[in-house]
């Protein structure tokens, strides 16, 4: 035979051998073939970022990991966070240092290693040596994976309950509510999961616009390595209310704003959800003293907001505060003072007019006089599907849900304890235009901390979040945590056979 039938024989076999496959799944005789809806599958592999939990000698840090049980996850994986790198804020590896030693010597094993989906795994570190973790989880135990760092402090600048939920790498982030002033101490910290190096650029906007800062050619993060960034070293200028935008060159960073008060305690500050014409901030404590709300608007255009409650009882406007105007690049401050009247609440900010992208958080604070903490509300992305909150204890967990829009319906399932326990599943109801503070589940037969899942069942769009209280030589301590989606599932078209592409 020559070449060309040789040629026709392969290709008509291909043709028969595509068509067959084909007969088995065909399209209608219509020949219209109907649209499917993606396919929800349990994503494969998660990574999760923590940063260095605190520069104080006296801090004591809670680290709890916790996947939840997903259908049609892998039956294998593994999960474990280990030490980054640390960088000085000069740029020195602390490895080489004095301070690093000790956590180099333990860089290689993992703080803290999961056994199974559904069941907490718990470590802990102490003093100003622990550094950054990087994390890693597949298979089953990468679906919705979480982890919350946690630590106390006795006394000092930022002395109270710190809590961060520890965070994929991303390329941008946005931070209202950091500070240069002379009493805050806030460092940005950069985390590079990566082999290569990420260069980072940040920029700080304050009432009047953008801030000159005495770096201009951004930081490098090597590689697999964490660097802490004073706010104040980058500018000269002392002003209370910033907004700090982070943004990546190149690579990939984590980033969290640890923000640090000489009085007033602190927290870790996380990014605000991306610029939206409305915002939710849910779950200010019914006890909050005072309340202090911190817009940005990215663009050039002025934003007009209505500012709303979501309260017990419904949505009401704050007196004094009906409205926000916030100028065009400009960060905007306003005191709404003690805005729960002693009721769980959650802050609706939506446009008077023309909707223009924003971000926004909340500086809360509780106590009185000497006796105050601080924690912070960024603007959240609701539940979605699911949601996760790890570091629950049967005492001391405030659960706050809030439906804006619509009533909803949620079930939530309380874990299993890290040390033993029965997982307990609740159903609630929150109607349109409320917060709730809801009792949350507890195991049964609780020992260690538990974790808990949040699945929306119907009705609207649900905000989250989760503040974890302790009392301190007298300091009302606590921290907040938002909840939006826990990023457990990822959807996949569905697709045909196309046997069109054999006549190309």
């Amino acid at each position: 035979m020559n070449r060309t039938t040789l040629s026709l024989i392969a290709g008509t076999a291909a043709l028969a051998a595509v068509t067959a496959f084909a007969a088995l799944d065909t399209p209608s005789a219509s020949g219209a073939s109907p649209a499917k809806a993606a396919a929800e599958l349990p994503v494969e592999r998660t990574s999760l970022l923590c940063p260095a939990p605190s520069i104080s000698d006296i801090a004591d840090t809670a680290y709890t990991s916790f996947t939840p049980v997903t259908q049609g996850a892998d039956s294998g994986g593994k999960a474990e966070l280990q030490a980054a790198a640390e960088q000085s804020a000069d740029g020195t590896d602390s490895s080489q240092t004095g301070k690093g030693k000790d956590s180099k010597k333990g860089a290689d094993k993992p703080v803290l290693t999961p056994k199974a989906p559904g069941t907490p795994a718990t470590g802990d570190s102490s003093g100003a040596e622990a550094p950054a973790l990087v994390g890693t989880a597949d298979g089953k135990f990468a679906p919705g994976w979480t982890v919350q760092e946690t630590t106390e402090v006795a006394a000092g600048t930022g002395r109270g309950l710190l809590g961060v939920t520890c965070t994929p790498a991303d390329t941008e982030f946005w931070f209202p509510g950091a500070s240069t002033a002379a009493d805050r101490t806030d460092y940005v910290h950069l985390t590079n999961p990566d082999d290569s190096a990420a260069v980072v650029d940040i920029e700080l906007y304050g009432k009047d616009g953008a801030i000159k800062s005495t770096v201009t050619d951004g930081f490098t993060i090597p590689p697999h390595s964490s660097k802490p960034i004073l706010l104040s070293t980058l500018t000269d200028q002392r002003q209370p209310d910033l907004t700090v935008h982070v943004s990546v060159r190149s690579g990939r960073v984590g980033a969290a704003v640890q923000a640090l008060d000489d009085k007033a305690g602190g927290d870790w500050l996380a990014a605000s959800t991306d610029p939206a014409g409305s915002l939710v901030l849910p779950g200010i404590p019914k006890d909050a003293t005072d309340v202090r709300l911190i817009a940005f608007t990215p663009g050039d255009a002025d934003a007009d907001l209505k500012v709303r409650l979501a309260s017990p009882s419904g949505m009401f406007t704050p007196a004094g505060n009906e409205t926000l105007h916030v100028k065009g690049g400009m960060t905007t401050a306003t005191d709404l003072g003690a805005v729960t009247r002693g009721e769980a609440g959650s802050l609706v900010l939506t446009p008077t007019d023309q909707s223009v992208p924003l971000v926004a958080a909340l500086r809360v604070v509780r106590g009185k006089g000497d006796k105050q903490e601080t924690a912070y509300i960024p603007a959240t992305a609701p539940v979605g599907r699911r949601a996760t909150s790890a570091d629950n204890s049967a005492k001391g967990t405030t659960l706050s849900l809030a439906a804006p829009t619509a009533t909803t319906t949620v079930k939530i399932t309380a874990s299993a304890g890290s040390d033993g326990g029965t997982p307990v599943t609740k159903t609630y109801t929150i109607k349109s235009g409320t917060t709730q503070d809801i009792p949350a589940p507890v195991p049964s037969g609780l020992k260690g901390t538990y974790a808990l899942t949040l699945e929306p069942l119907s009705g609207g769009p649900l905000y989250a979040s989760r503040t974890l209280t302790t009392t301190a030589s007298g300091i009302p301590a606590f921290t907040i945590q938002t909840l939006p989606t826990d990023r457990g599932l990822v959807s996949v078209p569905e697709t045909d056979e196309d046997l069109s592409v054999l006549q190309k």
